[in-house]
This record gives structure tokens, sequence and C-alpha cells, in this order.
């Protein structure tokens, strides 16, 4: 389990304000996550179907705190992102 401090990018909180998504669901989705899946550029996506909707959370580890770069939503489930016996 994560434990580091998570930080936001600019673009991650303009997004998360954008698509209504809070800080703790963002850091839900990144502690505890439906599934993973590494994603460009040494960063992990992250999903999680939180309040109804499909969340995509990509971040990124990085010495002593993890950083979110953008927070993605959608009603469906994100192609290949979701386990379908977890939902």
């Amino acid at each position: 389990m994560l434990v580091e401090p998570i930080k936001y990018d600019r673009h991650a909180k303009r997004r998360m304000k954008e698509r209504e998504v809070t800080e703790d669901e963002t850091e839900t989705a990144i502690k505890n996550p439906d599934s993973n899946e590494p994603s460009i550029k040494g960063r992990t996506n992250a999903f999680k179907f939180l309040n109804g909707r499909y969340l995509r959370v990509t971040y990124k580890e990085e010495n002593n705190h993890i950083l979110v770069i953008t927070v993605t939503i959608k009603k469906k489930p994100f192609k290949g992102g979701y386990n379908e016996d977890r939902i």
C-alpha cells in the first residue's frame, strides 16, 4: 500500500475541478484501485469505480511523494482498465 504524501500537478488540479473529482476520491483510486496499468514515462494509471462513475488517475511515484498528473472520468469503464470480476 502506498503511504507517500500525494501532490497534485497544476494540470491535475484543473481537471479535478472541471470534472468535480475530490482529493479524497483521487487518493482512494491511488491507494485502493480496482486495477492498475503502466502508462508512458514511468507513470501508472489507477482505475476505480466510485460514486457511480469510473475514474482513471494517472500518477508517478517520485523520490518522496506521489505526483498526480491527471484525472479522467467516464460513465462507462475504460477499455482494458477494469477487471470485470471486481465491479
